[in-house]
């Protein structure tokens, strides 16, 4: 199936040209492009367009898990009736397994996964697995560490198809090999349950994972399939074949796990004799213990905490050899698109370094194998030679991409919407908190938003608590804080929940905002890679979406870094607005189309869901005229129906997207609710 794009907009501005010239480069062979483009010029519209263009699986690669949600939703919304997959690490929080020799402290590893995202992982997998060639992956850096064996993972899938002979105690085996669990309770993804010669089966993920299905034998033959509801056990529908694919991206088959533990005990015997041989008993006295504790779990329940570590053997892989990742699962012509890739890129430098430091000191000490430094991220050499053709989205590239593009690069500079880069203010940090108070003031009387950005995480707390204090609706975000409830928090302000939005790091690349007015720069004088001049550039044009936006850098000096933001938001200016005045268009409020984050807060499937804003007429929120207007109940009747006409036109405005009239109509249903006890009281 070809890419389908959908949307109520053509291409404006420039990016007609931007698009043509990628697809022109990209057809003639070049494999590294830059797409240079300011904030808010639509440089997820026009990556959708090339996608459309060029036809091929593609992986979009975000530097932040926040970012990529947001993606994720856009490109939903643009390919409705394509695969659009979602894969990000799934722990909600994790302590690497680590040793401290100076201290002699061991840190076990320790983690919460969140199933949600776990599942959207497996669906991934499997959807490239199929063959699909429409398929487009919004990812954070998590896609370049070890995955399972692409080979293995197609081989454990589970194809049922009616009149299939196939021995049900086969079935059961299989379903267990792949990881399923056996119940006789509720069925809960990847289990499954046994009633005669009818088995229901749950399947872990995806397109799947809400669904249930009976697989009725006769013998050794299918004689049906269903679909069935799992709580009443009803039949929702009949089906000819369906493929379960395993409940884990390290499966492997039993011919692989015999073999991998005898390699296991071979490397055991070699690493207690070099410890032997140096006289260090202890260090050989714990790998033996470790090792084997292991390999009685493998050899009982086919995995082991920590089994990761061992993957080199169940991958097949020489010793040094690169581990398996996402990208062994897309075909050779993919596309790749770095999004801000002057922070995704120097991540993806950094990741090996960091995790081979921290291996190299279990290893030495006897907590690991040396295989266990097999299970790493890759090496940027590696990534290299894995990468598919390539396009760099940035405001501001930095020079690696520029180098490898050898200067040539697209720039995509108008908005659609008209909207000139916000001016950059520089003001003194004496009373910055009161002055920043006054601004914020102004802002939210005019239903504006605000974000400040902070050179610490405990500033960021402290600020919040302030405001707080002084009664200003606030919340701050940083890495501490779990991905989904990240996600939680922005939807949070465009509903109009708070009015400021507090942040270190995450609130700097390609946060979808309109609705924010006022970008604050606390300590925009302290040089560094929070406040260079790409830093800067990114953090002000978070205020580019709005008519009225505008930054203010906090500082007493005025560090090269903001001098050159400042100009290069000067030279975009005047660029803007003579093509303004040429065309003859004023700038207009960018309007937030539905990103479907809230599909992931969900967990769910946007299919059949309309996401798209709605363009409010006057009579859109009729309904609700008495209750905007003041009311006046004489009877507790008269408050219910006024309670049902602002709890409907909530509803109503939540599902056009319009946040803002959707806070107004809650806040006013709360007004009427308790106005409606004051009543029942008195009487």
């Amino acid at each position: 199936m070809d890419f389908q794009l959908i949307s109520d907009y053509a291409p404006q501005g420039d990016q007609p040209e931007a698009i043509g010239q990628l697809v022109e480069a990209i057809r003639g062979g070049s494999q590294h492009n830059t797409l240079q483009g300011v904030t808010g010029s639509g440089k997820t519209f026009t990556v959708a367009n090339v996608i459309k263009e060029l036809n091929r699986p593609t992986l979009v690669l975000s530097h932040n898990k926040t970012l990529a949600a947001q993606l994720y939703g856009e490109f939903k919304n643009f390919f409705p009736d394509n695969a659009v997959e979602y894969f990000v690490s799934y722990y909600d929080y994790y302590q690497p397994e680590a040793y401290l020799p100076t201290t002699d402290t061991y840190i076990e590893k320790d983690l919460s996964i969140n199933s949600e995202i776990e599942q959207l992982r497996l669906h991934t997998v499997a959807t490239l697995l199929s063959g699909r060639r429409d398929v487009i992956v919004v990812s954070s850096v998590s896609c370049l560490y070890g995955c399972g064996n692409p080979t293995d993972f197609h081989a454990t899938a589970i194809p049922i198809q009616v009149g299939q002979r196939i021995g049900y105690k086969q079935l059961l085996y299989r379903l267990v090999e792949a990881l399923y669990t056996r119940t006789e309770r509720e069925l809960t993804p990847a289990t499954f349950r046994v009633n005669g010669d009818t088995v229901d089966i749950m399947a872990a993920f995806g397109e799947f994972g809400n669904q249930c299905f009976r697989v009725m034998f006769f013998d050794d033959e299918v004689e049906a399939i269903f679909a069935i509801d799992p709580t009443t056990g009803q039949r929702l529908s009949s089906l000819d074949t369906i493929t379960l694919y395993p409940t884990n991206l390290f499966v492997t088959t039993k011919e692989r796990i015999h073999q991998a533990v005898q390699e296991i005990y071979l490397d055991l015997g070699k690493q207690i004799a070099f410890f032997e041989g140096e006289g260090r008993m202890m260090e050989a006295q714990r790998i033996k213990q470790r090792v084997e504790y292991d390999l009685e779990m493998i050899k009982e329940l086919g995995y082991c905490s920590g089994i990761e570590n061992y993957s080199r053997y169940f991958d097949g892989r020489a010793a040094g050899t690169r581990p398996f990742c996402l990208l062994d699962y897309f075909p050779k012509d993919y596309l790749l698109v770095i999004d801000e890739s002057h922070v995704t890129l120097p991540q993806v430098h950094a990741m090996f370094g960091g995790d081979r430091a921290r291996k190299e000191n279990l290893v030495e000490y006897g907590f690991r194998l040396p295989a266990a430094k097999d299970n790493r991220p890759l090496t940027f050499a590696e990534f290299e030679m894995l990468q598919g053709d390539s396009i760099y989205v940035s405001a501001t590239p930095a020079d690696w991409e520029l180098r490898m593009c050898e200067g040539v690069v697209v720039e995509q500079l108008i908005r659609p919407t008209g909207l000139v880069d916000p001016p950059l203010e520089v003001r003194p940090t004496e009373g910055q908190i009161d002055n920043l108070i006054e601004e914020i003031d102004r802002c939210a009387k005019r239903d504006d938003k605000v974000l400040v950005t902070t050179i610490t995480k405990r500033i960021a707390e402290e600020l919040s608590k302030y405001f707080d204090r002084v009664g200003i609706r606030n919340r701050y975000i940083h890495s501490d804080v779990d991905t989904l409830e990240r996600v939680q928090i922005l939807e949070d302000l465009r509903a109009g929940m708070f009015d400021v939005l507090i942040g270190v790091n995450l609130l700097r690349e390609g946060l979808d905002l309109p609705e924010v007015a006022l970008v604050a720069i606390l300590d925009a004088d302290k040089e560094g890679f929070l406040r260079n001049v790409r830093s800067i550039t990114q953090i002000a044009g978070r205020a580019a979406r709005h008519v009225h936006g505008k930054a203010i850098l906090y500082a007493d000096t005025c560090t090269d870094s903001m001098r050159r933001a400042i100009e290069e938001a000067n030279r975009r200016r005047q660029k803007q607005i003579a093509f303004n005045n040429e065309h003859q268009q004023l700038p207009r409020q960018a309007q937030r189309s539905g990103t479907g984050q809230s599909t992931l807060l969900a967990g769910r499937s946007t299919e059949g869901v309309d996401l798209m804003v709605h363009l409010k007429t006057e009579d859109h929120y009729a309904l609700a005229a008495d209750v905007e207007a003041g009311y006046t109940a004489q009877s507790t009747e008269g408050l219910e129906e006024l309670i049902r006409r602002a709890r409907e036109d909530m509803e109503r405005a939540a599902k056009a997207l319009d946040f803002t009239a959707a806070a107004r109509y809650r806040d006013r249903m709360y007004e009427l609710q308790q106005l409606r006890e004051t009543q029942l009281a008195k009487r």
